[in-house]
């Protein structure tokens, strides 16, 4: 797998243009609080009350949250200022400001933190890492930030969406039903002239590129049955079908073959013994 599938571009601040829109597209919709359920549930399997954990790519700080609340101190960190000003603002509000440690950094940047004690875990959740560009060395820094055994989680987009597909070859839009097959990515357009570009790996390309440090212990599809966000108005129109749609996601999620057709993907790693 080409490195540059897994890079943030370093000078680029494209998601300032929505942190202050971010937790109402997603975050608060019916579908991102299903989704983020679902990571929730691996991330309360592996990091425990005590832990060190690094967050990468936090966004406005809800994981981070939902760590701290459960007693895990967080290390978390954005490229973005006003992602983090968000979280920030989050998290002193819940008055956790003693737990949660946030900071500006982008994730090709991590590399600086060995200066402090190793992590127990990391996560990255939500496709900040398919938000990608350039040659970087992400799973050789995170290797050298973690304790062996430590547990990486990475959400994902998933390389191929079935609800993408079938939603918008039915609007006759065969750019964005194909765009997560596109080798070289595509261009996503944010707002306020901010655009980044956003890579599709498989698991199995991301997996090869983690595994010199870690391994890959399972994984599962995050949004099978459950659309994408941007069709957050099914969700509202057709209630009883969502909640039938998120119950079968926790087993479809985990089941060969159909969990790859997911709209995000969480890969569960182990930082190798050596």
């Amino acid at each position: 797998m080409k490195s540059s599938a897994l890079q943030i571009a370093p000078n680029s601040l494209p998601f300032d243009s929505m942190a202050d829109s971010y937790d109402d597209v997603f975050t608060d919709t019916i579908v991102g609080r299903a989704q983020r359920r679902q990571v929730w549930d691996e991330t309360d399997l592996h990091f425990h009350p005590g832990d060190r954990i690094l967050e990468v790519n936090c966004g406005t700080g809800v994981d981070a949250l939902h760590l701290a609340q459960r007693g895990v101190r967080v290390f978390a960190c954005d490229s973005s200022p006003r992602m983090v000003g968000v979280a920030r603002q989050r998290i002193q509000s819940a008055g956790l400001g003693d737990t949660v440690d946030l900071q500006v950094l982008a994730t090709e940047e991590i590399a600086q933190l060995e200066s402090n004690s190793l992590f127990d875990g990391v996560l990255s959740n939500f496709a900040g890492l398919n938000c990608v560009e350039g040659h970087s060395a992400v799973a050789q820094d995170l290797s050298r930030l973690l304790k062996p055994g430590a547990k990486a989680l990475i959400c994902l987009f998933g390389p191929c969406c079935l609800w993408e597909i079938a939603w918008y070859l039915a609007q006759g839009d065969s750019s964005r039903a194909l765009r997560r097959f596109r080798r070289r990515g595509t261009r996503a357009h944010l707002g306020d002239n901010a655009s980044l570009s956003v890579h599709y790996p498989t698991v199995r390309e991301v997996q090869l590129l983690f595994a010199p440090h870690f391994s890959l212990c399972t994984w599962k599809g995050i949004g099978f049955a459950v659309p994408p966000s941007y069709l957050e108005f099914l969700a509202t129109r057709f209630p009883g079908f969502f909640r039938a749609a998120e119950k079968a996601d926790l087993w479809l999620g985990r089941f060969p073959g159909i969990r790859g057709l997911a709209d995000h993907v969480l890969l569960t790693f182990e930082r190798r013994r050596v």
